[in-house]
């Protein structure tokens, strides 16, 4: 992605809906795509005004039209990817 900025501003209000493990549909915004030691990783807040989370997924692709989101056990690695989007829009988001 050439452009992180400009790619979210032009993809922004983006919803993606996941099925949380109770089976209930939860409709996500779509923050951005983030690469990180070869391995790409989507990055999602729920679409809730009170939501205060981002979500982070290794995307897994099944075939070249599909792909599966897979949670990350690993808190190092999550705390890796949270910091590379961060540092990516540093200045335009404010983090806490």
């Amino acid at each position: 992605m050439a452009d992180n900025k400009e790619f979210l501003e032009e993809n922004g209000g983006m919803l993606i809906t996941l099925t949380d493990d109770e089976g209930n549909d939860v409709d996500f915004e779509f923050l951005d795509v983030i690469e990180y030691d070869h391995e790409e990783y989507i990055v999602l807040i729920e679409n809730d005004e009170d939501a205060d989370e981002v979500v982070i997924l290794k995307i897994n692709s099944l075939d070249e039209e599909t792909e599966e989101y897979v949670s990350i056990d690993d808190e190092a690695l999550l705390q890796a990817v949270f910091e590379k989007f961060k540092s990516q829009y540093t200045g335009d988001i404010t983090f806490e």
